[in-house]
């Protein structure tokens, strides 16, 4: 499957969870600026985001979809909220999404969810 590419600045919020480097950040859908889409992604040139949905079953017990990303975006939000991890207010970074959810309601105020891997140039 081949990865879209999105480039962007933003502020990005860099977390561990469990073996894997996560980062963090929202998109808006459109000019209202809400910050609808959650982009999680793995921080790992070699990794391309299946990784979040892996755990997600083995650490989260969840076996479907919408449960999965539930739990994706709960660890990303959790990780903002808590400010014990890296806060970056503007950065500036590439990902490369490997999979679009479309969560069947309103979750941590996002709609969407994209997963994938990053680059973030001072990471």
């Amino acid at each position: 499957m081949s990865l879209a590419e999105l480039t962007a600045s933003s502020r990005v919020t860099v977390f561990p969870l469990e073996n894997l480097t996560v980062a963090y950040t929202t998109q808006s859908g459109d000019e209202r600026r809400l910050g609808d889409i959650g982009l999680v992604t793995v921080v790992d040139e070699h990794s391309d985001g299946e990784e979040l949905w892996r755990l997600a079953c083995e650490l989260g017990g969840r076996a479907a979809d919408g449960d999965r990303a539930r739990w994706i975006l709960t660890q990303a939000s959790r990780a903002r909220v808590v400010k014990s991890y890296t806060d970056l207010p503007n950065a500036a970074w590439t990902a490369y999404i490997r999979r679009r959810f479309e969560l069947d309601s309103l979750f941590a105020n996002h709609d969407v969810l994209l997963t994938g891997r990053i680059t973030l140039p001072i990471l």
